[in-house]
């Protein structure tokens, strides 16, 4: 792909699930991508002179550390010069009841998916004003817009990464900057196994409801599809002038978002808990 050859790009959580989907496909298209992982040792580069002299080179990065962002945004940035797209992929699953949950769990919640986010943007943000160009990519959530019964900090976490995404591109749009977020539903990745839930759970008066709920959505994240759509997706957006605000990955879920801008809320409530 013509407007992916050469691109630099810097893409956190790349260790595994959509992640490692994503820098293999990204690399293999010709980008020359710098994948990121707390222990990147673990997770070796697959993908190295592919189409147009892409290559896959994974780095440590903890998105939870302001020294450990400052540290990979230089390193990317002596080797290449410039970064031109980044993506905020990185992310954990909390689940538990609002009640059960304590606001440390809260805070191990956000720090990855929002905090972690807002690090790297304002590392990689001053490099594409100078640039006067370049792409930030979050990976949100289609729960970023319906919350989930039992993973309300979770669902917090991505509605919090569509407002700043929003402000983002009101920001740096006279810099040249595009902001966009991506939103998959339930997608077959590691992410199900590695959700963790809060220490109450297992004593709580919701304990019976929150277990039904969880192993609903598990069970839905096991039987859908692989991270491919969502590949095609950004491969797109990274060719794009100006892309969307948002795109919701799966048809299924398209429907569900323009269902919840013509129905009551009440009755999307009742729907999603009777889902969950």
């Amino acid at each position: 792909m013509k407007q992916i050859d050469n691109k630099v790009i810097l893409l956190t959580g790349a260790s595994s699930g959509i992640g490692k989907a994503l820098a293999n496909s990204l690399a293999q298209n010709g980008a020359k991508v710098y994948g990121t992982s707390r222990h990147p040792a673990n997770a070796k580069s697959v993908v190295k002179n592919a189409t147009g002299g892409g290559f896959l080179a994974m780095i440590q990065l903890d998105v939870c550390s302001d020294e450990s962002v400052s540290k990979a945004v230089n390193y990317v940035m002596e080797k290449e010069g410039r970064i031109d797209v980044l993506i905020n992929n990185a992310g954990s699953g909390i689940a538990g009841s609002v009640e059960d949950t304590t606001a440390t769990e809260a805070y191990q919640q956000f720090n990855p998916n929002f905090f972690g986010a807002l690090r790297t943007c304002r590392a990689v943000l001053p490099i594409m004003r100078r640039q006067q160009k370049g792409l930030i990519i979050n990976v949100g959530s289609v729960a970023g817009l319906f919350a989930i019964p039992y993973q309300s900090m979770y669902s917090a976490s991505k509605y919090a990464l569509e407002a700043m995404t929003e402000a983002i591109r009101m920001e740096t749009k006279p810099f040249g900057i595009r902001a966009v977020l991506v939103e998959p539903g339930d997608t077959k990745t590691g992410f199900t196994g590695s959700r963790q839930m809060v220490a109450a759970a297992s004593t709580s008066a919701y304990e019976k409801s929150c277990t039904k709920s969880i192993n609903t959505m598990a069970k839905s994240e096991q039987n859908a599809a692989e991270p491919k759509e969502i590949l095609k997706v950004v491969n797109r957006l990274i060719g794009k002038k100006n892309p969307p605000v948002r795109v919701v990955v799966g048809f299924d879920y398209k429907l569900m978002v323009f269902a919840k801008r013509l129905l009551p809320a009440r009755l999307v409530e009742f729907i999603v808990s009777k889902m969950y």
